[in-house]
């Protein structure tokens, strides 16, 4: 139970924290701008739910290899998610929520504002870096049940905080410290499980 929650957990937290700066949250920020919150949190649900599993289950193939090779495969992918938190942080945030008002809300059908929240936000966390950590927790811990739960959970709580909160959730938060905190964390990660590989 221990080693199931300590899975859960790592999952929850390392997405959670990867997600509340990431672009994830001003796409929700926008979708929110143009529909009602109902419509854009089933899409995200459904689109999340998918996402988890595709982590999990790329992750849980990763076990299957031999020891030293899933030790590598794991510092590669953590060494991957650095690279991409470092080169997000550094890139110039010009891409600010766009302001659209509220007017024809109403005018969209609920199943077309589910479907766009959907297509938007599945694509949206291809190759994202909470994919690579959800892939590599679940790696590391062999829990994929626990590191579904945890991925979709925390990308859900980013989600509802983002049509809670709004726009000033993103100007309270600074993305680029999170995500080079996280890059040093995802390093060190790498280093550990690199280092693995090699002994």
């Amino acid at each position: 139970m221990g080693h199931w929650l300590l899975a859960f957990v790592s999952a929850y937290g390392a997405v959670f924290l990867l997600e509340l700066p990431d672009k994830t949250t001003a796409l929700t920020l926008v979708l929110s701008s143009r529909f009602h919150s109902r419509p854009v949190l089933a899409g995200a649900a459904v689109a999340f739910a998918l996402q988890s599993v595709i982590a999990v289950a790329l992750g849980s193939a990763i076990t299957l290899l031999p020891e030293r090779i899933v030790a590598g495969t794991i510092a590669v992918l953590f060494g991957l998610g650095a690279f991409l938190l470092l080169r997000e942080s550094l890139a110039a945030d010009t891409d600010e929520a766009d302001g659209a008002g509220v007017s024809g809300r109403d005018a969209v059908p609920f199943a077309r504002a589910v479907m766009i929240s959907f297509g938007t936000l599945f694509l949206t966390e291809w190759g994202d870096a909470s994919q690579v950590t959800a892939i590599g927790v679940a790696a590391r811990y062999a829990t994929p049940v626990a590191v579904g739960i945890g991925t979709f959970l925390a990308l859900m709580s980013v989600t509802m905080l983002a049509l809670l909160v709004g726009r000033k959730l993103r100007a309270k938060v600074p993305a680029h410290l999170i995500q080079r905190g996280a890059a040093v964390v995802f390093v060190i990660f790498a280093l550990l499980a690199a280092w693995k590989a090699i002994v």
